[in-house]
């Protein structure tokens, strides 16, 4: 059976690989250890279909490494201490070529199966390299995470997979006997996500249900063809991004019916239950905050619950929780104070900290006066005392704007009552 377009096109080595440049660019982070076939025991975290499981093939092919690779949805602990042992016996134990083991979606791995990588990691028989789409803090077990560099790859740009379509045109054995003209991109951009395996995915459907001898890409086709065949190329789950983007955005429009069919969309796809849980405990402080400040507890107690419990229990405790935060009052006024001291932050630069508000461990910062005018709220009436928090040169500057809801208009009215109209609130 042919093999799909992405897996024919795949980059052998290091000079064929697309993107990455500030981990393999001429001054990337990981060129030099690559170069000295040298390589540390490595997390590689970014978006899907962005070359990590490429980049872990070339990392052992340029070194002259022995190569293994689990899929953590298939392995269990027996397939790790399988290709363990396989890998003691192919490399010598200390030796800088010791074997790579690639291990794929390693954030689906549970504790016990990722304990079972330590003493293989640590005692040098193996290295490892594993591939997340998810944050390694929260999924990889600290004791495995201490052994690891993390490296993080960034999205697909336009240019990178303009250029991963141009390659595929050139190189590939079969489209290079086809006259193929790519005449509008943007559908294909647009329905890839910044996926490159979904990008020649969709391509090589498109190209394959054309019989024309001049095969024109145009947006109208590649529209057209993909709403036709949509489980041609989007059997394996790929849709992830879009629906949970779906069942983000009906929560924080208020719409809990919306939400839960997503909820349902993805459960019946088998998605993590901590991934889910993960993106309503973001939405109950970027979407919901100090209107209703409930909603932060509420999400983090359904993390820690669906984290004990798994499924199918679990789908329970999302529903409630999809359909509670869904039907709270909204403010996303914590989330643009925070964005917007950020950016006053790169602005300004390091503003020096106000003399009556440093700290004054010495003697000698207290004789220059360190902490000397500040004004200890508890000592005055209502526990506060006016007095300046910011830098000088941002003296007045307001960063929080409450929102317009019951919370957080009793939050503007306590301001005012301290700050008067000094913040303008």
């Amino acid at each position: 059976m042919e093999a799909p377009l992405a897996e024919r096109i795949r980059p052998q080595k290091l000079t064929e690989y697309i993107s990455q440049l500030h981990l393999v660019g001429e001054q990337g982070s990981l060129t030099n250890q690559i170069n000295k076939g040298i390589i540390p025991s490595l997390i590689l975290w970014g978006p899907p279909g962005t070359g990590k499981t490429t980049l872990a093939q070339i990392m052992a092919q340029e070194s002259k490494r022995p190569f293994y690779q689990l899929s953590a949805i298939h392995s269990g602990v027996k397939d790790i201490r399988e290709v363990i042992e396989k890998a003691k016996q192919s490399g010598g134990l200390f030796t800088a070529k010791n074997p790579i083991l690639f291990i794929d979606e390693i954030h689906r791995f549970s504790k016990s199966q990722q304990d079972s990588l330590l003493a293989a990691v640590e005692k040098g028989w193996v290295t490892l390299i594993g591939a997340t789409t998810e944050n390694p803090s929260f999924e990889v077990i600290p004791a495995l995470l201490s052994r690891c560099q993390v490296y993080i790859l960034n999205a697909f740009t336009k240019e990178d997979l303009q250029a991963l379509l141009k390659r595929a045109i050139r190189t590939d054995s079969i489209l290079k006997t086809k006259n193929i003209q790519l005449i509008e991109t943007e559908a294909l951009l647009r329905l890839s996500g910044g996926d490159g395996r979904k990008l020649l995915n969709i391509f090589e459907l498109v190209i394959n249900a054309t019989d024309d001898e001049i095969i024109k890409i145009t947006n109208e086709k590649v529209t057209h063809l993909v709403q036709k065949n949509t489980a041609l190329y989007d059997k394996t789950g790929e849709q992830h991004y879009d629906i949970v983007s779906a069942f983000i955005k009906s929560i924080r429009g208020s719409d809990p019916n919306g939400a839960v069919y997503w909820l349902a969309r993805m459960i019946e796809g088998g998605e993590d239950v901590k991934f889910i849980a993960r993106r309503m405990l973001i939405l109950a402080s970027e979407d919901i905050g100090n209107a209703n400040p409930t909603a932060l507890i509420m999400a983090n107690n359904t993390f820690q619950a669906v984290t004990t419990i798994g499924y199918p229990e679990s789908r329970i405790i999302l529903s409630q929780c999809a359909i509670y935060l869904a039907s709270s009052a909204k403010s996303n006024a914590s989330y643009m104070a925070i964005n917007k001291a950020q950016q006053v932050v790169k602005q300004t630069g390091d503003l020096s900290v106000p003399i009556h508000l440093r700290n004054a461990p010495t003697k000698l910062m207290k004789e220059l006066g360190y902490g000397e005018d500040y004004k200890y709220s508890h000592d005055f009436p209502n526990n506060f005392a006016e007095q300046e928090f910011l830098p000088s040169a941002l003296s007045e500057t307001k960063f929080f704007e409450p929102g317009e809801n019951a919370r957080e208009k009793e939050l503007r009215m306590f301001l005012k009552n301290r700050w008067k109209d000094k913040y303008n609130y």
